[in-house]
């Protein structure tokens, strides 16, 4: 960060960035700090501080400099195809960072919507697999995840295992969901036997189980409809 034959230590802090930026955070640091930082080294006739300014000159600052190209950066002395590089992905990574939106989260107000969540995926699959879905205050879910695979029984669905990550996600209220490979969603006894284990246990810790699932071939069954919750 500083000229050839100076040493670190006799460098100004005003000329040394990166310290300044540990220090006192992002925001109290200039354009020039900034790109300094991001160029690392100036050349044998200048400081990288020097360097920084300059290239803030020729676009001036930073209104030209978001849609420069690796042509007009390198045609600059003391910028290098490395430079121009870091310097363009550092602007691209800025704007892709300015125009991120958060992914909206699926949101289930009726046994419909939380079927067609899983529908597609769960109605081709050759064996049972029980599925819980984690929502939020606001039905929004929040993670999927697959708990058990395989023959669906009270001593293989055990309450610890769903409500663990339920505690984990944070959640507020679950819905269970498992298929039944044959096609046909018709709850069995042991189904709705483990629906009502999950809701007693539901209830005790505060997570709400509101609904579990049958997932057939392009249709499902709603225990909660039915009236086993």
């Amino acid at each position: 960060m500083s000229e050839p034959g100076v040493k670190f230590k006799n460098v100004p802090k005003q000329d040394r960035p990166r310290e300044r930026l540990i220090e006192m955070g992002p925001p109290y640091l200039s354009n020039q700090d900034l790109l300094a930082i991001l160029l690392g080294t100036g050349t044998k006739e200048e400081s990288v501080m020097t360097l920084a300014q300059r290239v803030l000159m020729h676009f001036e600052g930073l209104r030209l400099l978001k849609d420069s190209t690796i042509e007009e950066l390198t045609a600059i002395k003391g910028i290098g195809s490395a430079k121009g590089v870091l310097l363009l992905a550092a602007i691209e990574f800025g704007k892709r960072m300015h125009c991120f939106k958060p992914e909206e989260r699926y949101v289930i107000r009726s046994p419909e919507d939380g079927a067609d969540y899983v529908m597609e995926e769960m109605r081709q699959l050759n064996q049972e697999h029980f599925v819980c879905m984690f929502l939020n205050t606001k039905n929004q879910v929040l993670h999927r995840q697959t708990i058990f695979i395989g023959s669906l029984n009270a001593s293989i669905v055990h309450p610890r295992e769903v409500f663990r990550e339920a505690v984990k996600r944070s959640a507020a209220s679950i819905i269970c969901a498992h298929n039944h490979p044959s096609g046909d969603p018709s709850p069995s006894q042991e189904d709705i036997h483990v629906t009502k284990r999950l809701s007693e246990c539901g209830k005790m810790i505060g997570i709400e189980l509101l609904d579990h699932l049958v997932i057939g071939d392009r249709k499902f069954v709603s225990l909660k409809e039915k009236g086993y919750l």
